[in-house]
């Protein structure tokens, strides 16, 4: 009998192949979720020579506040999620100076001037969820939303899918949206 001192060989030359085939079922199978975001475009540059720092009067800021509890405050006073585009829709569309001629507002002296003038600042503590962070801006964004629909069919006599660019431009004029996550000074 003979010994030698050959052992014996796995083949694996398709080893690699068998690795690439499961990358490719991986890669095909995996879901990649869809990032979400805010879409806002950023202020534009102030103008070399100009003062942008104009004072905002307190009457035309709505503060909202998201503490490390994520509870929501306006104003200081403590509110439900639900409540916060109905305070911010009265806020924009308040008509405290009169000048806005198709504002469905209550002309209260605490509140807004005119939409134009209109500043919805929102501050988070660092502690809050990004979730509360999202659904505030949520609720702004969808009370800007009804306000523009509003004027769609009063003013434009439109519905919001039948706009031209310059009744996009002349909504988006009379209700801009104002959001300020900067701290405001009055």
């Amino acid at each position: 009998m003979r010994r030698t001192n050959e052992r014996p060989e796995v083949n694996a030359g398709s080893m690699a192949d068998i690795a690439f085939l499961l990358l490719i079922f991986f890669l095909v199978t995996a879901v990649i979720p869809k990032d979400q975001g805010i879409q806002r475009k950023l202020p534009r540059e102030c103008p070399a020579g100009e003062d942008c720092n104009i004072p905002i009067p307190d009457r035309n800021i709505l503060k909202i506040a998201i503490n490390s509890n994520n509870e929501i405050m306006v104003d200081d006073a403590i509110v439900n999620i639900d409540e916060v585009k109905n305070l911010a829709k009265a806020f924009i569309d308040n008509n405290g100076d009169g000048s806005c001629m198709y504002c469905n507002g209550t002309k209260t002296t605490s509140s807004s001037d005119n939409p134009s003038k209109a500043v919805i600042s929102l501050q988070s503590d660092r502690n809050s969820k990004y979730n509360q962070f999202i659904e505030v801006q949520d609720e702004l964004t969808k009370a800007y939303l009804e306000l523009r629909e509003t004027y769609c069919k009063s003013v434009l006599n439109k519905p919001t899918d039948k706009l031209t660019e310059d009744d996009m431009k002349q909504l988006k004029e009379a209700y801009p949206f104002i959001l300020s996550e900067a701290e405001t000074k009055g």
